[in-house]
């Protein structure tokens, strides 16, 4: 036993929920088994046989230690928390959000025009001037493009081309996500399936030209009350309504920001930041209903998680000579001042910056430069200070959460955390968008910009910021791109993420209505269904999978399907360490794979040994445990920091042998000494049990994980049917 310091590259691969530290490089090593003299030794050897490890654990298990370690995490800059126009609806409805007032343009070979700005597949005929809007398995019919809108049973011959065009590209969406799926079932990840049903509803539509959020209930709203608190929740919606009794004051969770009203279907609303929201909405039970809430509640267990697990990026390793990139740009190169030293291109398909003379694209989170703003891109080992200087007020604000760690001559090591895909720090919670509206481009081209409302954007603790408008009746066609030059940058750098798998909470309809595979099919399309940017790179991407060179690897690594060969298995992970079994820990294991002793070991700032048995704690000493009253801090000569503590009690000594001091100052000094002794090993089984909670709430979290991933939800609430991939 024993307990070692190591540096080393942290690989991710967010999607699966496993990293990898690989690379290692051993800077401090103790043992109390053997000899002192022998450490130096056993370290160089250890160090060796460490180059050809990769360290696997979850993702789940990081964040717990992470959290006891009291690490932190930088907020965003200043966000914008106005609140959106709130529509509430008693029926079901759909929002239709149009950037701005309509652009209309033609669609090449037809009488008829479309609408440019607005993911929905909206049609002017030119013949009858009616404005025709596709959604789900019906074509609706209005005399103006906000409508009112109705069924129509059949459309004019005009528009008859039309709907063929668009009902062989549903088909063909239809047939690769199939594919998809069949892929996915043959890597032995689960069937996600569930029956669908006919009798879906036909939802209302409500087209708006502004930020709106929607708020559906099925008939009137129906609260329940939530246990031990004065709160209400609205049961029959799946959005995340609260009712304060005592302050007789409505809440509402949108893009992880609460707004208050005294009234819900009038309003007016207004911001309440997460840290001064009433005391009753950290009490809400982990087993409750609304139980994801607590992840926008600052303070909670789950929103530190939350915060923590932004600040993990998912990692890739770019082959410089064959990565390569494109940029189109609608016109001549514009660009327009975002920051002292940096400007943007405004007409551009991707994110370009010009600064100090250069030229900055990044592409899929990986940077590029040159030295034209159209020509000649190569992967970027290095990129400027200054991109940190942009602000949220600018639409390439997200750029500066993609980073450069390294290269060599061969790779660049780049990463990004889940703010380059929307997902923010603020307030001690994570929020989706920035809360700006940007300006979006067009001349012949259509550029949107990022968007923070519209979508019904959800937070999932296993899955992150999923989008939910319209899936649940097939709504999502903005795969129908042929007669558009553009339609997509609406949902950032990630794209398109499709929202609920498991439809209402308590089954409200049931889920997978008849269109959800329609709009599962158009999120495949748009995102390519992956939670990981650089699996949407064509070429150039050498690693990006915490190590492995399948995923399904990965998944048999957290699983416990599989032995990781020279590794612990998820099996030996996630154990829970209660101290059943084999009590000592010590037994020898050489079949080196999974192990069936208790995960109870653990080891001091100090590099100590302990291990836990029941609620008392045992220290290594030798070749045996010995039952421990208190941490022994007596040889510090190895401490990683460099420090040492034991020179109080030296100096004492030697004051005390020498006879230079008195005795009464002596007894002070020793008082002193003894004090921070105490104080120290306070300090050190304070953090022994914080590691030990913090390896059990890892397991769990991971236990919770494999349960949502298998369909079953997660215990304790409904996060693991709530949300899209990141």
């Amino acid at each position: 036993f024993g307990a070692m310091w190591f540096v080393g590259r942290l690989a991710t691969d967010l999607e699966e929920r496993m990293v990898v530290i690989e690379n290692l490089e051993v800077t401090a090593a103790r043992f109390p088994d053997i000899d002192q003299e022998k450490v130096e030794t056993l370290s160089t050897i250890l160090e060796e046989e460490f180059t050809g490890w990769e360290m696997t654990m979850s993702l789940d298990r990081l964040i717990a230690n992470l959290d006891a370690s009291g690490h932190g995490a930088s907020a965003a800059d200043e966000l914008r928390n106005d609140p959106p126009a709130i529509v509430f609806s008693t029926v079901p409805a759909v929002l239709v959000l149009i950037d701005g007032e309509p652009i209309l343009a033609d669609i090449e070979g037809y009488e008829a025009e479309y609408v440019v700005n607005t993911a929905f597949f909206i049609v002017k005929d030119q013949k009858s001037r009616a404005y025709f809007l596709k959604g789900g398995d019906h074509w609706y019919q209005a005399e103006a493009v906000l409508g009112p809108w109705s069924v129509v049973p059949q459309l004019p011959a005009s528009m008859q081309d039309i709907a063929q065009r668009v009902a062989e590209e549903e088909e063909q969406q239809r047939q690769e996500m199939e594919q998809q799926e069949s892929q996915q079932q043959t890597e032995g990840s689960e069937d996600q399936s569930q029956e669908t049903t006919d009798d879906a509803p036909v939802p209302a539509i409500i087209v708006r030209t502004e930020p709106t959020e929607l708020v559906q209930t099925d008939g009137q709203p129906d609260y329940a009350s939530i246990a031990g608190t004065q709160l209400l929740y609205l049961k029959n919606t799946d959005s995340d309504v609260i009712m304060d009794i005592a302050e007789q004051q409505y809440y509402v969770l949108l893009a992880g920001r609460w707004y208050r009203s005294a009234s819900m279907e009038n309003g007016p609303w207004s911001h309440v930041a997460s840290d001064d929201l009433p005391a009753d909405f950290a009490a809400i039970p982990a087993e409750s209903d609304l139980a994801n809430v607590r992840s926008s509640v600052t303070g909670t267990q789950e929103a530190r998680e939350a915060v923590l697990e932004n600040t993990i990026p998912q990692t890739a390793e770019i082959d410089r000579k064959t990565a390569s990139c494109e940029v189109a740009y609608d016109g001549d190169p514009q660009f327009e001042s975002c920051a002292d030293a940096v400007r943007y291109a405004t007409n551009s398909d991707k994110p370009v910056l010009l600064i100090h003379d250069r030229y900055y694209c990044c592409d899929n989170a990986v940077w590029f430069v040159s030295q034209r703003p159209d020509e000649a891109w190569q992967v970027a080992t290095e990129v400027p200070a200054e991109i940190q200087e942009i602000p949220p007020e600018c639409p390439v604000y997200n750029v500066k959460y993609v980073y450069i760690y390294e290269s060599t001559p061969e790779v660049v090591y780049v990463g990004y955390t889940p703010a380059y895909l929307g997902s923010y720090v603020y307030g001690g919670c994570v929020v989706y968008g920035t809360g700006y509206w940007y300006q979006p481009w067009y001349h012949y081209y259509y550029y949107p910009r990022p968007a923070t409302w519209g979508f019904g954007v959800h937070y999932n603790p296993w899955t992150g910021w999923g989008f939910s408008f319209g899936v649940s009746y097939g709504w999502m066609h903005i795969g129908i791109g042929w007669c558009r030059p553009w339609y997509g940058g609406w949902w950032g750098a990630g794209g398109y993420r499709y929202g609920y798998r498991h439809g209402y909470r308590h089954g409200y309809r049931h889920g997978y209505h008849r269109g959800y595979r329609a709009g599962a099919r158009a999120g495949y399309v748009a995102g390519r269904n992956s939670g990981n940017v650089y699996r949407q790179r064509d070429s150039g991407v050498r690693r990006t999978d915490a190590g492995r060179d399948q995923r399904a690897e990965a998944r048999h690594a957290r699983d416990g399907t599989r032995p990781a060969a020279g590794n612990e298995t998820a099996q030996t992970r996630d154990r829970t360490g209660d101290g059943s079994g084999d009590r000592g820990g010590d037994r020898g294991d050489d079949r080196g794979g999974a192990s069936d002793r208790p995960d109870n070991v653990f080891a001091d700032r100090d590099g100590n040994v302990y291990r836990k048995d029941g609620d008392s704690w045992e220290k290594r000493e030798g070749d045996g445990w010995s039952r421990d009253d208190g941490a022994d801090h007596s040889d510090h000569s190895d401490r990683s920091d460099g420090s040492d503590r034991s020179g109080q009690a030296d100096q004492a000594d030697r004051a005390d042998r020498s006879g230079s001091t008195d005795r009464s100052d002596r007894s002070d000094q020793s008082s002193q000494v003894d004090r921070s002794d105490r104080s120290s090993q306070d300090r050190d089984r304070q953090q022994l049990e914080r590691d030990n909670s913090a390896r059990q709430r890892g397991n769990q979290r991971s236990q919770d994980y494999n349960r949502s991933r298998g369909g079953g939800g997660r215990s304790g609430g409904r996060g693991g049917g709530r949300g899209g991939r990141r």
